[in-house]
């Protein structure tokens, strides 16, 4: 047993040790270091607001626009590819028919190719040719094999530009195969350039395969090669790569790039690989491995927007309040606590003599008054409460007053921070550029609504060209079928006859009014009640008075709207009722905004007599500053075809806070300055209150008690810490007491003399 006990003692001194680990000390070091790290940073990186050249916002921008080209381009060619193939395979489900009847009817549907041929693919004689003459002899026809090699592929002409040949097998019983060519060029189709942006279009490698708006100046051709050569490594990247994780937006690579400055204007451009709709799903365009480049120049501007003195200052101020709150509970809460736990040891020990040495605030008062009140039991002096400056009366300022002072210091600095300084009102600056992008990208998104309609109703015109009146039900519905899964932008799709008769259909229950004949409208809008419904009628030759009719699905409309960078999208109608948006919206209301009404006045306006630049409807933008200061833009369908009669015009409205402007960098850098200061005191001085101020507050009740004469109350610690070293000696007293009590009643010493008593930390 007593090779045992020094174990004991040396593990009773490790605990003793490892309760001083915690306790006041932490959350106050801990509150110095937050206020010290804040300063700095503070000081030297919120500062840096507005000093780029170019704005970030203005990168951005470009990208967008580059991403806008990309899926665009990856979109048109997709749908040639399919739309040749389609084609080829409707001559092919039907009777044999001549190589120039095929090239007529291909052309009177689709207009978008460049040249269009048939080749015989035995003999390579050249069946019939339209449009420009294509580059036959880059084909190699021995490696055609049913439908393997029909891949689209890429081949420069002569005179250096690149075309894109798109094939699909002809074939019928007892006749030889024949080749279905047509080329289309690399370019971007519909996008808004603007006066002085420029787009073009690479290949893996960086060779420029189309562009538009590169003048004939060299130095824009030097800059473009230049911009080529980068995104040409960067584009090889892979996307998981290429962006931040959980970025979203693009699916593919993209980016911005700084090019050379000249007359105080600096290229910015934006690249986007092309990739399908769907993360990883690649396409027949996205195997090309083509990259859309965009550029334009911009004034380069260098403004701080928040001068660096007032960060100094921020910084400065910072430093003096953490000073004073830090010295403040260092001097009220943290030496009267260690103070009173020197002192509680002492008394535990036995060391009765001297009188307790009082703090003067706080609960650190009140225990040590109730300490000093025992000292004097143990001595066997009376045990009232004694009056007096130091006596037991109550101490009026509490712990958690000083705590209340000190986070009031802390919430001096950080609530201006929050709530009023570095404020970006109505009157924020927003670069022209932006406002021109905004201007140009709606124009974009525009003319991608149009041609998608105008898509459509090719490809019902193409399925209606194939319909004669020998065909069974069976057969239409199994052509709609093939149709509708081809092409997921359709709802329903029907045979209509004449009378209004539906003769074959497939998807959703018609909305076409009962008994009626088809529409002499190409396009219609239908209102079903709760959602619009897009309606397009191809008449069918073969079938008098009959038509296909597709009912779009208002998904696939909302689905184009959907781009970042644009905020909300809107589609009206002529009577500016809302038909689609990118986010929820309520079908047919009006436009939220009178300004927006405005501005989609002024897009579809005829423009001044004089003024040629305005000639006709045209996109237009401004800055909406009515509340939240709006980049807003308006678009009108202009450009043909059948959806042009709509009168359809899409609107976006960009809040500018959204951007990355110099000035609304520094609103949120200065309100997350706040908020980190504001979340650091709390923090810090919310864990001082938890684990020393409310122990301490319970001590000082069961300290008062236990001097007022309750010797059954156990008192016991709660942490490991100073307030329960101070705690296990105030149960050290509570045994001496009862041992006290116990001598009286059998007639003992009725003073007890000062010595040596069990120590502190052991009960």
């Amino acid at each position: 047993m007593a090779a045992l006990r020094p174990k004991r003692r040396h593990r009773t001194r490790r605990r003793a040790d490892m309760s001083l680990l915690g306790g006041i000390r932490p959350p106050i070091a801990a509150l110095s270091a937050v206020l010290l790290a804040l300063a700095a940073l503070t000081a030297f990186q919120l500062g840096h607001v507005g000093r780029e050249s170019v704005p970030p916002a203005v990168r951005t921008s470009q990208q967008y626009f580059a991403e806008d080209g990309a899926i665009a381009l990856r979109a048109s060619l997709d749908e040639s590819i399919t739309d040749i193939g389609r084609t080829a395979s409707l001559f092919r489900s039907g009777e044999p028919v001549s190589p120039d009847s095929v090239l007529d009817k291909l052309g009177s549907v689709y207009q978008k190719w460049r040249g269009t041929a048939v080749i015989e693919i035995k003999s390579g004689r050249l069946e019939a040719q339209r449009g420009e003459n294509l580059p036959l002899t880059a084909l190699d026809l021995t490696t055609l094999d049913g439908d393997s090699g029909l891949a689209p592929r890429m081949v420069r002409l002569e005179n250096g530009e690149t075309r894109l040949l798109t094939l699909a097998l002809l074939s019928w019983p007892d006749r030889p195969q024949q080749l279905l060519v047509a080329s289309s060029s690399l370019k971007v189709p519909g996008i808004s350039l603007g006066r002085s942006r420029a787009i073009a279009v690479l290949d893996s490698s960086g060779q420029v395969l189309g562009s538009d708006g590169v003048g004939g100046s060299g130095q824009e051709r030097k800059q473009l090669a230049k911009f080529a050569k980068t995104v040409a490594q960067k584009a090889d990247r892979h996307p998981l790569q290429a962006k931040e994780p959980g970025s979203g937006g693009f699916a593919g690579v993209s980016g911005s790039l700084l090019g050379d400055v000249e007359d105080g204007h600096r290229s910015v451009a934006g690249y986007a690989k092309l990739t399908g709709s769907q993360p990883g799903v690649g396409t027949d365009a996205t195997a090309l491995g083509l990259t859309v480049v965009s550029f334009v120049g911009v004034t380069e501007e260098r403004s701080a927007a928040v001068d660096s003195f007032f960060w100094i200052a921020a910084s400065a101020a910072l430093l003096v309040l953490g000073a004073l709150a830090v010295a403040l509970l260092v001097t009220t809460v943290q030496r009267p606590l260690l103070q009173l736990f020197l002192e509680s040891r002492r008394i535990g020990r036995g060391d009765l003599n001297r009188p307790v040495t009082l703090p003067k605030y706080g609960e650190a008062a009140r225990i040590g008054a109730a300490l000093d009140r025992l000292r004097r039991q143990l001595l066997g002096e009376p045990a009232a409460r004694t009056e007096g400056p130091h006596g037991g009366r109550r101490s009026r300022i509490g712990t958690r007053a000083l705590l209340a002072v000190c986070g009031t210091l802390l919430l001096v600095w950080s609530a201006p921070l929050l709530l009023t300084l570095n404020r970006a009102g109505a009157s924020v600056a927003v670069p022209r550029s932006i406002v021109d992008d905004q201007r140009e990208r709606t124009d974009t998104l525009a003319d991608r609504v149009r041609r998608a309609l105008n898509e459509g109703h090719a490809d019902l015109t193409s399925v209606a060209s194939v319909i004669t009146a020998e065909n069974t039900p069976g057969e239409l519905t199994e052509l709609l079928e093939r149709t509708r899964n081809q092409h997921g932008r359709y709802a329903s799709l029907y045979v209509l006859g004449a009378d209004g008769t539906v003769l074959a259909r497939t998807g959703g229950a018609p909305h076409h009014p009962a008994g009626r004949g088809p529409s002499k409208q190409p396009v219609t809008l239908v209102d079903s009640g709760n959602r619009p419904v897009i309606t397009e009628y191809a008449e069918a030759p073969g079938l008098a008075g009959a038509a296909v009719v597709g009912e779009l699905r208002i998904d696939f409309l909302n689905a184009l709207l959907k781009r970042p960078g644009l905020g909300e999208v809107r589609v009206v109608d002529a009577q500016h009722r809302v038909i689609g948006g990118n986010n929820g919206y309520l079908a047919f209301a009006p436009l939220s905004d009178t300004d927006l009404d405005a501005l989609v006045n002024a897009a579809n306006e005829k423009g001044a007599p004089n003024d040629k630049a305005a000639k006709g409807p045209h996109a237009r933008s401004a800055l909406i500053r009515k509340g939240d200061l709006a980049v807003a833009a308006a678009a009108p369908m202009t450009g043909g075809g059948v959806a042009q009669p709509l009168g359809w015009t899409v609107v976006t409205r960009q809040p500018a806070k959204g951007l990355e402007i110099a000035a609304y960098t520094a609103q949120n850098r200065t309100v997350l300055a706040g908020l980190l200061g504001l979340t650091g005191a709390a923090a810090c001085l919310g864990w001082l209150h938890i684990i020393v101020v409310r122990p301490l507050r319970d001590l000082a009740r069961r300290a008062e008690a236990l001097a007022d004469g309750d010797r059954r109350t156990v008192v016991y610690p709660t942490h490991h810490d100073e307030v329960g070293a101070v705690a296990r000696s105030l149960e050290v007293v509570r045994h001496q007491l009862l041992e006290q009590r116990k001598r009286d009643a059998v007639g003992g010493a009725t003073a007890p003399t000062p010595g040596p008593a069990t120590p502190a930390g052991r009960t």
